[in-house]
């Protein structure tokens, strides 16, 4: 981190402000970018000054997030993190078909509680139904498992990094103090607004691509009907000339059988 240190004072090392704002305002770009995209983002932050602000942020912009713990393969053994999804889905089915009702009272316990571990955990990527296009990390030494997984499987690692850590493994750097709540609250929202701003993005592409086949399938039906119009023009015109032919032809037996019928 020693590039984004400004100075050293009394053994802490202060981050230099005016890089930390530059490389914010870069990600931000990138990350609106991903979005505009179609990419998703998750938001990982699972420490106790940042994990209020992760879920609620991540809501605010609809994406997925991991507040509470994160579980080892999350990524990498992403189909059993599915099958566990699945697994809380299917109890909170049971919970609403009438199936606890024909249970035991231990049997039910038991599944309430496995349910509200599972929820707790998997609350976040309960609606993540493939691997996200890029991971937003608040301490990338607490979310070490999450930066290495996403690392192993190429997926872009956007995160706050603090002067005790080395940023070897993430693609967009954000210097800055991951233990100050205003520092993190402040930096989430601006992520989250980045991901608002790409969504915007992303759906003005769509339209204008969509407007863009309605023009080409205008364009091509008219030119399918001044082509089917050429067609009956030319039928039309042999037609014509077909009968003025014919009509030739006629006149030519006639003048030629008149004389012989004279004489």
């Amino acid at each position: 981190m020693k590039p984004y240190i400004f100075m050293e004072k009394n053994g802490i090392h202060i981050i230099d402000l005016k890089k930390s704002l530059g490389l914010l305002n870069q990600a931000y770009q990138e990350m609106v970018e991903a979005v505009s995209q179609g990419g998703s983002i998750l938001f990982v932050g699972t420490k106790k000054q940042a994990k209020g602000v992760i879920e609620s942020e991540a809501k605010r912009c609809g994406m997925n997030w991991v507040s509470e713990r994160w579980l080892g393969g999350m990524l990498t053994n992403f189909s059993t993190i599915r099958k566990s999804v699945k697994r809380l889905q299917n109890i909170e089915k049971q919970e609403t078909d009438g199936t606890f009702e024909k249970i035991t009272k231990k049997e039910r316990l038991f599944l309430t509680r496995e349910r509200d571990k599972l929820k707790k955990i998997l609350e976040g990527v309960e609606t993540m139904s493939k691997l996200p296009g890029a991971v937003f990390v608040v301490d990338i030494k607490k979310e070490d498992i999450a930066v290495k997984e996403a690392k192993r499987l190429n997926i872009p690692v956007f995160a706050m990094v603090d002067t005790n850590c080395a940023p070897d493994d993430i693609s967009y750097v954000i210097p800055a103090n991951d233990d100050a709540v205003k520092t993190i609250e402040l930096i989430i929202k601006y992520m989250a607004d980045a991901v608002i701003e790409g969504q915007a993005k992303f759906k003005e592409r769509r339209a204008e691509e969509v407007a863009d086949r309605e023009r080409a399938r205008k364009e091509h039906h008219e030119e399918s009907e001044q082509s089917e119009e050429k067609k009956v023009s030319k039928k039309h015109l042999k037609r014509k000339d077909r009968k003025e032919d014919d009509i030739s032809e006629e006149k030519k037996d006639s003048d030629h059988k008149e004389p012989s019928s004279e004489s």
